[in-house]
């Protein structure tokens, strides 16, 4: 394959939306108490909804894209040697097929199904689907953003005008994974912004973003599944991003934090107010 086209993308969506479809909505609200389950800690649930969506994803790509590499988070969660597959691949597509696990679990209708599509390490296309609202966040490298419904209908996506003041911006800080001293110190300095909220959801909180709903997102943990597809939605919807110290993302890194805003004087306004 030379290089991934609207029609692979719109193949993508379609699988994404048909797992929510037969795993993810039939038990949504459903589960017993056996069907949840931690791994690395209370904050990190699964159930047995992401880990059947993640097998009929994983097989669909398999069979549309033949010898392209799969990085699931469960499958990664399983075994962690998985990572290391992404890196240099050819085509590899990394996923999640829940994002926003507690939300799912606890019954709160927030909660979507991502992934990204990446060649030789550089995010090529991207998918966020909304199984509530069923429609899906879509982009292409060099091709923008859009949100797309099952008939068609696309909108294009674009992230808010810049704003010189932090304190008339709005945004998602995600704090829960900081490190402390610098927890507090995040923590602290939210006084500093208009509002600020956290969804449990990097799909929906990327979507919000690239839709100019918001100015800007915090991360620290990077695990490519979260954030490789919202990444490039945000970037082909206009958007600058970059590592707490500068640099750029890259999905084969799962630290250094990252700060998502319309433009490069934003993200620098965001970093010294939050993490200076």
């Amino acid at each position: 394959m030379t290089q991934f086209t609207a029609r692979d993308l719109s193949d993508l969506a379609t699988l994404l939306r048909d797992a929510s479809r037969a795993e993810a909505l039939p038990r949504f609200r459903n589960l017993l108490d056996g069907d949840i389950r931690t791994k690395s800690g209370p904050l990190d649930l699964v159930t047995e909804a992401d880990e059947a969506a993640e097998r009929m994803i994983t097989a669909g790509l398999l069979q549309r894209f033949p010898g392209c590499v799969v990085v699931g988070e469960e499958a990664a969660s399983a075994d962690p040697a998985v990572m290391e597959r992404l890196k240099g691949a050819e085509l590899a597509f990394v996923v999640d097929p829940i994002d926003g696990t507690a939300n799912y679990a606890a019954g709160l209708p927030l909660f979507g199904c991502m992934a990204a599509a990446v060649r030789h390490g550089e995010i090529i296309a991207a998918a966020i689907h909304d199984p509530i609202g069923d429609d899906t966040a879509l982009a292409l490298r060099g091709e923008g953003a859009w949100m797309e419904t099952p008939d068609g209908k696309r909108q294009d996506l674009r992230v808010a005008a810049p704003v010189a003041d932090v304190g008339k911006m709005t945004g998602c800080v995600g704090w829960r994974y900081l490190p402390h001293p610098k927890r507090a110190e995040v923590c602290a300095n939210l006084h500093k912004l208009a509002a600020s909220w956290d969804f449990r959801c990097a799909a929906h909180q990327y979507r919000l973003a690239a839709a100019g709903q918001c100015h800007f997102l915090t991360f620290y943990r990077l695990m490519p599944w979260d954030h490789a597809p919202g990444w490039l939605l945000h970037r082909e919807a206009g958007g600058y991003s970059a590592r707490f110290d500068g640099s750029a993302y890259t999905p084969t890194e799962t630290g250094g934090g990252l700060i998502c805003a319309p433009d490069e004087a934003s993200y620098h306004a965001v970093r010294e107010a939050l993490f200076a």
